[in-house]
């Protein structure tokens, strides 16, 4: 699973921070939007076992809210 770009982008989250993946993303503020495409095999196993696993990294700070989601939130 690797984050893409999309049309509505307007931020690069840690563009120069190894080891981390650049992440191309909408935020206005109070929303950071992101995009990710799955493999075929990622795409296969969620098909098949109908579990997306979601892990935060939070540093040690209060856990952000989070939601995920296979709907399109610009449309």
């Amino acid at each position: 699973m690797t984050p893409t770009t999309f049309p509505e982008m307007n931020k690069l989250w840690a563009a120069d921070q190894k080891p981390y993946l650049p992440l191309p993303a909408y935020s206005d503020g109070r929303e950071t939007i992101s995009c990710w495409h799955l493999t075929w095999r990622e795409r296969l196993y969620l098909l098949l076992t109908g579990k997306l696993w979601l892990r935060q990294l939070n540093f040690g700070e209060p856990l952000q809210a989070q939601a995920p989601s296979v709907e399109d939130p610009f449309k």
